[in-house]
C-alpha cells in the first residue's frame, strides 16, 4: 500500500490529528537508546528504518480499528508506549506504522480491598508510583527507566524493580491484563489472585514484546507504602565471588531484603567515584515493610555477612543513601552526549544464571573481553536481583572508536555482546534477564530456548498468522 493511502485510511480511522506523519517527530517515536544508537545521533547521524507514521489511539477501540485495518493489508505495526528502550525493541519496518499507546492513560480505579489498581498501557510509571504514595501505597516497582516508562511496555518487556528481592518483577504484580490481537480480537484475562485452569495465559504477553498482542490495561498488585520503616547497610567486600557467595546464603535462608546489590571494584571505580575502599567490591542492603520484619532482615544480614569468613569492611548506611539519591540520574541524561563527546560507546548488558555458574559467566566474560575487544576501555559488573536459585549480572562496559566512528559502532559494539552471550550460553544462564530481548539479540534466542523455540512459532502463527506486530523481535525470520 502506498504511504499516502495508508496514512489517508489511518486518519479516516484513528482521526487526523491521532496520526503523525512529520519525519522528525516519526524518528522521535522510533528512537532506542541502545549504546551506539545513542552515539551515532550524538554525531549526528540517525540510522533507523523510517515508518510511515505513528499512529496514537486514545482508546481500546481505535486500537481494534487501526489494528484490523493493518492486519487486512499485510502493514507491519510496532507498539510502543514510554520509548526507554534499550534493546531497539521499538525500531520500527521499513514503511510501517508505529502504534503509540502513550495517550491511553489514566488510573481506571484503586481497589483498596483487594490491593489492586487498574491502569491504560500509556499510564506513566512515576504518575502511578506518586498516586499511589499519596494514598499510603507503593506499586513495588522501580526500574531505573521510572521516570521514563510507561505501563504497558513494562509489561511487554517483562520488567523488573530494583527492589525486586521483596516486591517481584512485572510478572509477579500482573493481577489480569486486557490486550488486543493482530486481527484486531480483543482478549481480557480476568483478575485472580491464582487459577488452576490450564496455562497462565497473561504470559503469552508478558514479555512478548508486543509480538503477540498490544497490551491496553493492566490490574497489578499493589503494598503498603512504609518509607519510615527501613534498615539499610554497605559493606565491602574483597572478591566478586565473595560477594555472590554471601548474597547466597542471604536469600536462600529466606530473607528478602528489598535491595541486595553488589557491585565490582571496576564499578566501584566508575560508577560511584572510587569513594569506597580501593579493589574492594560494594554490597548494599536495604530492608523495608513493618518494623519487625525490618529488624530481623537487618539483623540476619549483618550476622552474615561479618561471619562470612571473608574480608569485609563496614560502610555504615551512607553508601545505600546515596545510591537511593542518585539511581535514576541516568534517565535526565539519556539525550546528552556523555561518552560520544570522548569518542566512546557504554553500555550495558543483563543475563542471568543459577548459583553454580553466575560468577563463572562473570569471570569468564572479565577476562575475554580485554583479550578480544582491543579498544575496551572498561568491564565491570553487578548483581541486582537474586533469588533461590540463582542472580543476575548486570554487565556495564565502554569502548573507543578507533576506526570510523560511525561505521564502526555498531560492529564494535555487536563484539562486545557476543562475548557476553556466548560465555553465558555455553553455563546455561539467559542471555536476557530484564530488559527484553529487543531485536539486537534475536539471533540467539534458538540457543536461548533450544527445543522450546518451536513453541514461541507456533504461539506467533496462532495468534499473528500474518507476521505484522513488530517483526525482528524474539523470533528468527526463517
Amino acid at each position: 500500500m502506498e504511504k499516502e493511502q495508508l496514512v489517508e485510511s489511518l486518519q479516516q480511522l484513528a482521526g487526523n490529528e491521532h496520526v503523525i506523519t512529520e519525519e522528525e517527530a516519526v524518528l522521535t517515536c522510533a528512537k532506542d537508546y541502545i549504546g551506539y544508537r545513542r552515539y551515532e545521533r550524538d554525531k549526528g547521524f540517525f540510522f533507523v528504518n523510517r515508518a510511515a507514521c505513528v499512529v496514537k489511539p486514545q482508546n481500546t477501540e481505535d486500537v481494534v480499528k487501526v489494528l484490523r485495518f493493518l492486519n487486512e493489508n499485510r502493514v507491519d505495526a510496532v507498539p510502543r508506549t514510554g520509548g526507554s528502550s534499550v534493546t531497539r525493541s521499538i525500531e520500527p519496518q521499513p514503511g510501517g506504522v508505529i502504534l503509540d499507546g502513550s495517550d491511553m492513560n489514566g488510573i481506571l480505579e484503586l481497589n483498596e480491598t483487594d490491593y489492586t489498581v487498574t491502569v491504560r498501557c500509556g499510564t506513566p510509571l512515576e504518575y502511578l508510583e506518586n498516586y499511589l504514595n499519596k494514598r499510603g501505597y507503593t506499586s513495588g516497582h522501580f526500574p531505573q527507566s521510572l521516570p521514563m516508562a510507561h505501563i504497558g511496555g513494562l509489561i511487554a518487556t517483562r520488567s523488573i524493580g530494583q527492589l525486586s528481592t521483596l516486591y517481584g518483577g512485572i510478572e509477579d504484580l500482573v493481577v489480569g491484563l486486557e490486550a488486543v490481537l493482530a486481527d484486531g480480537t480483543v482478549i481480557r484475562i480476568k483478575d485472580n489472585p491464582r487459577r488452576s485452569c490450564g496455562p497462565d495465559l497473561r504470559h503469552m504477553f508478558i514479555g512478548s514484546e508486543g509480538m503477540l498482542g498490544f497490551v491496553t490495561e493492566a490490574t497489578l498488585k499493589i503494598f503498603p507504602y512504609q518509607p519510615e520503616n527501613r534498615w539499610m547497610h554497605a559493606y565491602g567486600i574483597m572478591g566478586m565471588k565473595n560477594g555472590l557467595e554471601v548474597i547466597r546464603k542471604i536469600i536462600t535462608q529466606g530473607y528478602r531484603p528489598a535491595v541486595v546489590r553488589l557491585h565490582d571494584e571496576s564499578e566501584v571505580e566508575t560508577l560511584f567515584g572510587g569513594a569506597y575502599p580501593e579493589d574492594y567490591c560494594l554490597l548494599l542492603f536495604m530492608a523495608e515493610g513493618p518494623k519487625g520484619i525490618c529488624d530481623v532482615t537487618g539483623a540476619a544480614i549483618e550476622d552474615i555477612v561479618k561471619n562470612s569468613g571473608y574480608d569485609v569492611i563496614d560502610l555504615g548506611e551512607k553508601p545505600v543513601e546515596a545510591w537511593l539519591q542518585t539511581r535514576n540520574d541516568e534517565c535526565d541524561k539519556m539525550d546528552e552526549p556523555t561518552y560520544s563527546k570522548y569518542g566512546a560507546v557504554a553500555d550495558t548488558c543483563e543475563i542471568s544464571a543459577l548459583w553454580s555458574e553466575i560468577g563463572d559467566i562473570y569471570e569468564a566474560v572479565k577476562k575475554r573481553l580485554p583479550e578480544e575487544a582491543r579498544n575496551l576501555i572498561a568491564i565491570g559488573g553487578h548483581s541486582s536481583h537474586s533469588y533461590t536459585t540463582g542472580t543476575n549480572i548486570y554487565f556495564t562496559f565502554g569502548f573507543l572508536m578507533l576506526k570510523n566512528p560511525i561505521e564502526a559502532a555498531e560492529g564494535d559494539y555487536m563484539a562486545v555482546i557476543r562475548v557476553i552471550m556466548e560465555e553465558t550460553l555455553k553455563r546455561g544462564g539467559s542471555i536476557a534477564h530484564h530488559h527484553g530481548s529487543g531485536k539486537y539479540r534475536t539471533q540467539w534466542m534458538p540457543q536461548e530456548h533450544g527445543s522450546s523455540y518451536e513453541l514461541m512459532y507456533r504461539l506467533k502463527e496462532a495468534l499473528d498468522p500474518a507476521g505484522i506486530l513488530n517483526k525482528g523481535v524474539l523470533l528468527v525470520e526463517r
